[in-house]
């Protein structure tokens, strides 16, 4: 199944639903795929995308679509993100702040009961926190800005 077909199946999808979240499903791989269309992929690449799509077999409805699709679409793009190192906007952000608040607040809680008891570790788990988060959040807001000038970043759009 080639790219274009693929999209057409979608767009075809979003038609025969009145399912607000199941068009967002649908809505989300249309972007992807026009995506993948407006860059300059090699043949070997496009041959890969387009095997990966058959490999999915999602043109043979099924009977709870969307969360067949939604799978699917989870799947889709871990194979961009993993064969091609294209990922969605935010990702590193969000991993950042994540792990940032995590880190954060273990070394907080460690230091506030060192330094300040038992009212010491609230104190230190929530500086630790605040701080973990807004140092994860600007090396991920850094990391995205550094991926999307060397252009792999996907914009997923459901609207």
């Amino acid at each position: 199944m080639t790219i274009d077909e693929a999209s057409k199946f979608f767009k075809n999808l979003v038609t025969e639903t009145d399912d607000i979240s199941e068009i967002k499903v649908y809505k989300k791989f249309i972007s992807i795929l026009s995506q993948l269309e407006n860059r300059d992929l090699s043949e070997d690449q496009l041959r890969a995308i387009e095997s990966k799509l058959d490999a999915f077999d999602i043109d043979i409805l099924r009977e709870n679509r969307k969360k067949y699709y939604r799978k699917k679409l989870s799947e889709f793009t871990g194979y961009l993100k993993k064969d091609f190192s294209l990922i969605s906007e935010g990702y590193y952000m969000t991993i950042g702040t994540s792990l940032g608040m995590s880190l954060g607040m273990s070394l907080g809680m460690t230091f506030g009961v060192v330094f300040g008891g038992s009212n010491g570790l609230i104190y230190g788990m929530t500086f630790g926190m605040t701080v973990g988060m807004s140092f994860g959040l600007a090396i991920g807001a850094a990391m995205d800005a550094n991926a999307k000038k060397e252009g792999k970043v996907l914009t997923i759009k459901s609207k």
